[in-house]
């Protein structure tokens, strides 16, 4: 198997053994044996179990790019949206999710993990804010991070904490009420 290919098997071994048992009792010796690899496999790629997972969760990021323009605010916050959803159906992720934070909040370097993760999908998610502005359907002086964390919370309430997949329609209503919300978050001077 040529290197990339091992790395990402590695990576789809690792999330699995994280979601079956939690970050916490992770084996690494398992994990190599669900990808078909030795464990010197990973010990060439990842000193510590806190990088595996830095690099496994930051190749994941990769793949989740933002949508591309579709017009309006509104628009472009319902693709958002749509694309989030098949993120947080995804029953690997299900799990991992909600066993990173309980890990952040126990361990400064799952935490620098989770920060890491969540500026990045931040940056990412400017892209709408910036298209809104320019579009003339956002203030320039919308509260950012108010409006990075109404963009996803919604939803990732619904669907990791309470385990509830909304339909189409909702998403289209979660995105009126997000684009209402962030036209009344421009900052007060």
């Amino acid at each position: 198997m040529k290197s990339a290919a091992l790395t990402d098997t590695l990576h789809r071994a690792f999330f699995e053994e994280w979601a079956q048992r939690g970050f916490a009792a992770i084996s690494l010796e398992r994990v190599a044996a669900r990808a078909g690899a030795g464990k010197a496999a990973i010990y060439r790629r990842f000193s510590s179990h806190h990088e595996f997972a830095a690099a496994a969760v930051s190749s994941l990021g990769l793949k989740l790019a933002m949508p591309e323009d579709h017009g309006s605010l509104e628009a472009d916050v319902l693709a958002f949206l749509i694309r989030l959803r098949v993120v947080f159906r995804h029953p690997i992720i299900r799990r991992i999710l909600p066993d990173l934070h309980a890990e952040a909040a126990r361990s400064a370097s799952m935490r620098e993990l989770n920060t890491q993760v969540a500026h990045a999908r931040r940056e990412q998610a400017q892209v709408i804010l910036d298209r809104a502005i320019k579009r003339g359907e956002l203030d320039a002086g919308v509260d950012r991070d108010l409006a990075l964390d109404l963009l996803p919370a919604p939803l990732y309430w619904r669907m990791v904490v309470l385990g509830v997949t909304p339909t189409r329609d909702q998403l289209a209503t979660e995105a009126v009420a997000i684009v209402a919300a962030l036209k009344g978050s421009a900052r007060r001077r």
